[in-house]
């Protein structure tokens, strides 16, 4: 069981009000060990141990953006960090993308490019030359 899971596993633990930013903490804590699955809204809900209106309402308070719209952006910057970090002719953007929940990758590369201003096969190239 995951600390995460543990600490809310006692109902003790999640009574009282939970503020935005610790809302937003557990959610981070949850994406960083899940983002190669699928992720509902319930099951965020669940894991912070707040409602999908509260959820939305931390995840606006903290980060500007709609939960969804948060876990994408999560997602993409993993991706960013695994192709920087690549190692040369061992890795590919469809692989990379896939192993952090992208599927659809022309929605994917569309995303990517629209928040950082560069292709992901950009990104994996300046990767290689940085290594080379």
């Amino acid at each position: 069981m995951t600390p995460l899971a543990h600490r809310l596993s006692d109902p003790s633990k999640r009574r009282g009000r939970i503020r935005a930013p610790q809302i937003v903490d557990r959610l981070d804590e949850f994406l960083a060990a899940h983002f190669d699955e699928p992720i509902y809204m319930a099951q965020l809900c669940q894991l912070t141990g707040v409602s999908e209106r509260s959820l939305r309402n931390a995840c606006h308070a903290v980060c500007g953006t709609s939960p969804k719209r948060y876990v994408t952006r999560r997602r993409l910057q993993a991706v960013r960090h695994a192709l920087a970090a690549a190692r040369p002719g061992e890795a590919t953007v469809t692989r990379i993308a896939t192993d952090h929940g992208f599927f659809e990758l022309g929605r994917f590369a569309a995303a990517y490019s629209s928040l950082f201003g560069e292709h992901p096969s950009d990104t994996l190239r300046a990767s290689v030359s940085d290594a080379a």
